[in-house]
């Protein structure tokens, strides 16, 4: 689903256990897709990462949008929501990372097939200061080959491993997202940051 308002954007990073069996992985990504029917939910994609930064080793990611932060708090607790991540996601999982974000107005389908997604963390130095508007400023204008960017500051901390910026390009597909280096724009803001996580994902 499409949108021509402000969206909050929800990411889950997964990393299953080494030798999981294919089933119980198969049974944990099934299960997080079929959570896009819980009310609230303007779009829901799940399943496996394309590549990752150097030093990230998700293997798994699950993408949703809501209009407000109130529907994600809702979805948060929705007992649909609850089941599958205590019952299928946490037992086979080495890692789990989730970053929130109220986004731009957003107008491209982010769950057409063969989609490509790009989200982008960064965790910023404490001295940063002021400049923090100006690391955001920088992430938003990165938009070479991208059909759109999404932009903004993590508001669930406790969550998010200490990275505060969060930003999600959307290409109209694979070819166009390898296109682009997975470093692209960085080297703009190095000054300010401390880590800085890219993952890489193409919509089943």
């Amino acid at each position: 689903m499409s949108s021509s308002q402000s969206v909050v954007e929800h990411i889950v990073l997964v990393k299953v256990k080494d030798g999981t069996e294919p089933s119980k992985v198969s049974a944990m990504v099934n299960a997080m897709n079929s959570l896009a029917s819980i009310d609230g939910v303007l779009h829901l994609t799940a399943g496996p990462v394309l590549r990752n930064g150097p030093t990230t080793a998700f293997t798994h990611m699950l993408h949703s949008r809501y209009p407000s932060k109130d529907h994600l708090q809702a979805y948060n607790v929705h007992p649909s929501h609850i089941a599958v991540a205590t019952g299928l996601i946490f037992p086979i999982s080495d890692d789990v990372m989730v970053v929130d974000w109220v986004g731009a107005k957003t107008t491209l389908n982010p769950s057409a097939t063969g989609s490509g997604l790009r989200v982008r963390f960064l965790k910023l130095k404490e001295d940063v200061g002021d400049d923090r508007d100006e690391v955001l400023s920088v992430v938003r204008g990165v938009k070479e080959g991208v059909g759109e960017l999404s932009c903004g500051e993590n508001f669930s901390p406790e969550r998010a491993k200490g990275f505060s910026i969060a930003s999600l390009a959307i290409f109209p597909g694979r070819k166009e997202l390898e296109s682009v280096k997975l470093e692209e724009g960085l080297v703009k803001v190095v000054e300010h940051v401390e880590d800085a996580m890219v993952v890489d994902y193409v919509v089943p």
